[in-house]
């Protein structure tokens, strides 16, 4: 799994399938309910650590999920396996604008969904007006984002666990977008070039990393990264697993990390948050597999 996370991290996959289209993805998911065998989906690769030992029963890649077309005068839909950057892309070829601040944003649509992904104070809830998903028995579902806002809040979305449909699979969504005019489109182009060099400042591409590890709590007062950087923990490291020393937030994998020594890590820097400043951290990243 080293190969299919941004970590660049993780044992093996036990069943590593890569299904075509999204009929052959509904009907891996209801073979796989029928036998008892329990499946991860795979996105982009990005939020998650997997653990050494691998990941036992199924591994669901959804990168061939990667289809798009446009829907009415300003929607496009997306196949749960197209990366961000290329919706980002397309609908900025399209003269729609709305994705700006994603772009740059590592990951697929699919788990851009299941995350409810959170870039520059946007949510991808606000431009998102449906995803069409399919439960464990194969059934279809089209949840409705503008009619059913309940489930949706800060890097939480109704697929995620406990909400109304986890293990849900994500097939495809619909974005609601904007026509822009000719003005807009080379403002918006300017942004997004803006948005990836600012990911480049912060050094999210330097080495492999998840993004942040840790989520923004405002009750805390500041976000994560002064936190942990107030506290000591920028430069931090447990083998070569290291808290980046650019942004504390941003945990890498400095050479050939471990996910058991990521994980020590990230267990470190919650502790001596609680210890010293009272704060509890909330992780972004995923542990995934056995450790």
């Amino acid at each position: 799994m080293s190969a299919h996370t941004t970590f660049k991290i993780g044992g093996p996959a036990e069943a590593f399938v890569r299904p075509g289209d999204a009929e052959a993805a509904a009907s891996i998911l209801a073979a796989a309910r029928a036998e008892g065998l329990p499946v991860f989906v795979l996105g982009g690769g990005a939020n998650i650590l997997v653990g050494d030992k691998g990941i036992r029963g199924i591994v669901l890649d959804s990168s061939s999920l990667n289809s798009i077309r446009p829907e009415g005068e300003d929607g496009l839909v997306a196949g749960a396996g197209l990366s961000i950057d290329e919706l980002c892309l397309e609908a900025l070829a399209r003269g729609l604008g709305g994705l700006e601040d994603f772009f740059g944003m590592p990951g697929s649509v699919g788990g851009a969904v299941f995350m409810n992904a959170r870039c520059y104070e946007r949510e991808i809830s606000q431009v998102l007006a449906w995803a069409g998903s399919v439960d464990a028995e194969g059934r279809r579902a089209r949840r409705e984002v503008a009619i059913d806002r309940g489930g949706w809040s800060y890097k939480r979305s109704p697929y995620q666990a406990g909400g109304q449909a986890a293990g849900e699979l994500v097939l495809e969504a619909g974005f609601h977008l904007r026509n822009l005019s000719d003005e807009e489109v080379a403002a918006t182009a300017a942004a997004m070039r803006a948005r990836r060099a600012d990911r480049e400042a912060k050094g999210h591409y330097r080495l492999p990393s998840a993004g942040s590890v840790f989520k923004n709590d405002r009750a805390l007062g500041a976000p994560t990264g002064r936190l942990l950087d107030s506290i000591g923990l920028r430069g931090r490291r447990i083998g070569d697993a290291m808290v980046s020393p650019w942004h504390a937030n941003i945990f890498v994998n400095a050479g050939k990390s471990t996910a058991a020594d990521m994980r020590k890590l990230i267990e470190l820097a919650q502790a001596e948050a609680q210890e010293k400043l009272g704060s509890r951290l909330e992780p972004e990243v995923m542990m995934v597999g056995e450790f």
